[in-house]
């Protein structure tokens, strides 16, 4: 083996380590994620409160997503790692005080315009509630009030966590948002029996988990010191070449979560519970979407970003090329798992307190469309890195756009005949439509290059979904049999099938040949 050649080896055997890293974090925080919905479920189920609560919270959380860990996060890592490999401390830190300032300064402006305009917004994001229900329109948006300084703080939570990314601080950003669970369920136990409306303590708890995930992350900047002294830069070269790849990098990384925001517009004109089947569902797709593909992603954009500033094309598609056969391998059983156990998922769950059996079966169709784009869903979020890695932020948009407009296209298809399930099929279509224009212009660019050895990965693939899924059928009792049993009973059965699954799965994996140096390089 050439040196070349083990030093890339050893540098995609640095990122598998860094992706565990990231993702034994982001499961605890999706497990206590999984704890929080739980709670809320119990407390409040598909109740019109329910969905006043999850409007307030889907705003300021989508426009996190799509501009804090979306565009913000896009466009300043590769900024940010370009100054690291080439200036000193003193220039980055120089960068990192003025986008701090000039950031703040903006967030701050939005968040009191919001705070301002809540209730134009909630007709705006939620038209249903305006038009039908007075009560959830007025509740969602005195919600809004208290949720929506949220943005600011986690956005400036966002941007101490792409300067610990960068410097490969993984862990401590990507268990920032177990503070988040944490928080709203103490509020759902300790606070909602304070409020005349009980939801309310929901939101208390989301600004609450703003400002403590923020103020975690300061000794670790300090160590680095980098820890900002906001300067308002405006005009500072660096912080204007982040903008200019802001804008695009909105849309490019973004599309899936506007897709789901336009489903939530939509759902607000369905019957009552429909905003709340399609939140517990997106958040069961959400699980591997978050362990596994946002920490691949994660973990590759900086090291991207610097073997494209060091002229390293041909490492460069290797390791897109690595993080893709990841996604295939955890996406793929992710999402029949997911098809498959829909219904035993939402009652293992949250079939407690107030969800009612309708609500359990409506949640389950929705979640069997969502599992159907999760493949998809992964994808986007490690082929986009191989766009926005070398600052080419056009390309994405366009492709987004084409997304959105498909999207929006299969929504007003679907959702005539099958409702809410119609919005979450929609969202998967529009999605395999994003990551495959992503990646058919990564291969015809020859950014993204087929390595050797995927015919054989895709059979070993083949073998070992089709004896996961005579486990899972084998093993799973009826849905009867789930909804009378108490949790532990519950808890157990899915934890047999889960387990057995996992074991079959990746033990058919083992005996077709694939070995762990296969995964490393």
């Amino acid at each position: 083996m050439s040196k070349g050649a083990a030093e890339e080896k050893k540098s995609r055997g640095g990122l598998l380590r860094s992706s565990g890293i990231v993702g034994m974090m982001t499961m605890l925080s999706r497990v206590l994620g999984l704890v929080r919905d739980v709670v809320i479920a119990n407390y409040f189920g598909a109740s019109g409160s329910a969905d006043a609560f999850f409007v307030a919270f889907k705003i300021p959380n989508f426009l996190r997503r799509l501009f804090a860990e979306g565009a913000f996060s896009q466009a300043f890592v590769p900024v940010l790692s370009e100054y690291q490999t080439r200036n000193d401390h003193g220039e980055v830190k120089r960068l990192v005080d003025r986008v701090a300032g000039t950031l703040g300064l903006v967030l701050l402006v939005i968040t009191v315009f919001a705070v301002l305009a809540a209730p134009v917004l909630t007709a705006l994001f939620a038209p249903g509630f305006y038009m039908d229900n007075t009560h959830k329109f007025e509740l969602a948006s005195d919600m809004l009030r208290i949720t929506f300084p949220y943005l600011l703080l986690i956005s400036l939570t966002a941007f101490a966590g792409a300067i610990l990314n960068t410097y490969s601080r993984f862990a401590v950003p990507a268990f920032t948002p177990v503070l988040l669970n944490i928080c709203l369920i103490g509020s759902a136990i300790f606070l909602s029996p304070m409020f005349d409306e009980p939801i309310v303590a929901l939101a208390w708890g989301v600004l609450i988990a703003g400002v403590v995930q923020l103020i975690f992350q300061f000794p670790f900047l300090m160590h680095l010191k980098l820890l900002p002294k906001p300067v308002f830069g405006w005009r500072d070269e660096g912080v204007q070449r982040i903008l200019k790849l802001m804008l695009p990098a909105m849309f490019g990384v973004s599309v899936a979560q506007i897709n789901l925001l336009l489903d939530t517009v939509l759902a607000s004109f369905l019957q009552t519970g429909s905003v709340s089947w399609l939140y517990y569902s997106d958040r069961l797709t959400e699980l591997p979407l978050g362990v596994f593909g946002i920490a691949i992603s994660t973990v590759i954009l900086p090291s991207l970003a610097r073997k494209h500033a060091s002229g390293s094309a041909q490492e460069f598609s290797r390791t897109l090329d690595w993080a893709v056969r990841m996604i295939l391998l955890i996406a793929l059983p992710s999402a029949l798992a997911l098809i498959l156990l829909a219904e035993p998922l939402i009652i293992t769950l949250f079939k407690y307190g107030a969800l009612t059996e309708r609500d359990v079966s409506m949640s389950a169709m929705s979640l069997q469309a969502y599992a159907c784009g999760l493949l998809a869903f992964m994808l986007i979020k490690v082929l986009a890195p191989g766009y926005f890695s070398r600052q080419d932020m056009k390309t994405p948009v366009k492709i987004a756009v084409q997304a959105m407009v498909a999207n929006m296209a299969f929504n007003l298809l679907l959702i005539w005949h099958f409702h809410h399930v119609g919005l979450a099929v929609a969202t998967a279509l529009s999605a395999f439509l994003n990551a495959g224009l992503l990646l058919r212009g990564l291969v015809r660019e020859k950014v993204f290059v087929w390595q050797s050895g995927w015919g054989v990965l895709l059979v070993r693939l083949f073998l070992a979904l089709i004896v996961l899924s005579v486990v899972i059928v084998w093993l799973s009792p009826p849905v009867d049999v789930w909804m009378s049993g108490d949790v532990w009973a519950r808890v157990k059965s899915m934890l047999l099938v889960v387990v057995a699954g996992a074991v079959a799965y990746f033990g058919v994996l083992l005996l077709a040949g694939l070995r762990l140096q296969h995964i490393r390089a």
